[in-house]
């Protein structure tokens, strides 16, 4: 219990916090504690038809420990890889002066110089290194930009042929006649961009200091904000006033699977995995996706669930959970890439709280170019506002390419 009490306050206080070797040497740790707590109540199911309380209770605080360790890893590691804006991407003198008078700007509100960011939609352009440093953080913390494919754009709606069905094709000799092949089917699929935005705070004093690199502190305010909307969106987005979400489109039984819709694969068991051969259900959704889409697929599931799926082994006895062999990479599930996105939805009855495909090919992020700022010393005083705009869009762009689990009988 000592052991296990030494690793839950390390994963929350964050003992080794930067130390990132250190992090990793003891999120390992709790992860073969785990394995030895799992393996002591998977014995004890066996032996007496139940756990122990005290055992179950051990285990929740490890899994809980866990992810607190992944969590503290994954911020030092991104914290350490964030490079300086100074003197980051161009060096010409127009972008230094563009700099220097948006920052003249978010300050002190001056406005000369910088007719040539102005936006239509209100506000000023930040300059280019702080707009490619917004997209790289939100790569970094938006778990399904991670895996997506992405556009930019700089029209309002970005439109994507896609072929749904190929062409007739064959073999034939040299001589023979080539009859005409079936003609290709394609369909057209939109995906409009809508306006996201946050409204960091800031007061005059904090404003006033000469040392602060306004593009860096503008980028660390809005990254967390979008990110945070981004991932609920992409996951259930209604597509209204927003991008549409995987989880909304239409789903089917893997066997009625047609274009338009997601499969699914049932677990057989109504908001449970099946009792016997838990991996089983899983590998038969590894298997619904066509091979030329797992070679790039990975999971995509939430904490609870993880929690869930890292008590299980197979038939061998091995765990088919594993953790990442190095600080900045993923968790693996049966040998595919785990990602972790919270607004996926908990185990529950018809829930579909598992997803797994080639997401690079599958989802497609759309992003227009430009990062407007608008500043307000006026709404909330003392603090300035910074009303900071981007217009993103989302959607499925290959139908084939994701399945889901869903928990359910059929």
């Amino acid at each position: 219990m000592e052991k296990n009490q030494n690793l839950e306050i390390k994963a929350t206080t964050g003992k080794n916090s930067g130390d990132v070797s250190g992090m990793f040497n003891e999120f390992m740790s709790a992860f073969e504690e785990f394995k030895h707590t799992n393996d002591k109540r998977l014995g004890e199911i066996e032996k007496r038809g139940s756990s122990d309380v005290l055992v179950e209770d051990k285990l929740s605080r490890l899994n809980a420990a866990i992810d607190g360790h992944k969590s503290a890893i994954d911020r030092a590691v991104a914290e350490r890889s964030r490079p300086a804006l100074e003197g980051f991407g161009r060096s010409d003198l127009s972008n230094d002066e563009y700099k220097d008078a948006f920052s003249s700007y978010v300050k002190r509100g001056e406005e000369k110089a910088l007719s040539i960011g102005s936006n239509p939609d209100g506000g000023y352009l930040v300059p280019e290194e702080t707009e490619v440093e917004i997209a790289r953080l939100l790569k970094d913390v938006s778990p399904i930009r991670s895996i997506s494919g992405n556009r930019v754009i700089s029209t309002s709606v970005y439109k994507k042929p896609v072929s749904v069905s190929g062409p007739t094709v064959g073999w034939v000799g040299e001589t023979e006649v080539r009859p005409e092949t079936a003609s290709l089917i394609l369909s057209e699929i939109s995906y409009p961009t809508m306006e996201l935005y946050a409204m960091p705070a800031a007061t005059s004093a904090f404003l006033d200091d000469g040392a602060v690199d306004v593009g860096a502190w503008i980028a660390d305010e809005v990254n967390a904000a979008f990110a945070e909307q981004e991932t609920a969106a992409f996951i259930n987005g209604d597509g209204v006033n927003k991008p549409k979400g995987l989880l909304a489109e239409t789903i089917v039984d893997e066997d009625a699977w047609s274009w338009g819709n997601i499969g699914y694969v049932p677990t057989g068991e109504v908001g449970d995995l099946p009792v016997a051969n838990e991996s089983d259900v899983l590998i038969d959704l590894v298997y619904a996706l066509k091979s030329g889409y797992r070679q790039n697929a990975s999971w995509v599931m939430n904490r609870s669930t993880q929690a869930a799926i890292r008590k299980i082994k197979d038939a061998d006895g091995n765990y088919i959970w594993q953790p990442s062999l190095t600080p900045n990479g993923n968790a693996s599930l049966l040998g595919f890439s785990l990602v972790e996105a919270e607004d996926m939805p908990d185990i529950a009855a018809d829930s579909t709280s598992i997803a797994f495909g080639d997401f690079g090919r599958g989802y497609l992020v759309v992003d227009r170019q430009g990062v407007n700022v608008l500043r307000d010393p006026f709404s909330s005083k003392p603090y300035v506002l910074f009303y900071t705009t981007k217009r993103v869009g989302g959607g499925v762009a290959d139908f084939d390419a994701i399945k889901l689990l869903k928990f359910s009988a059929s």
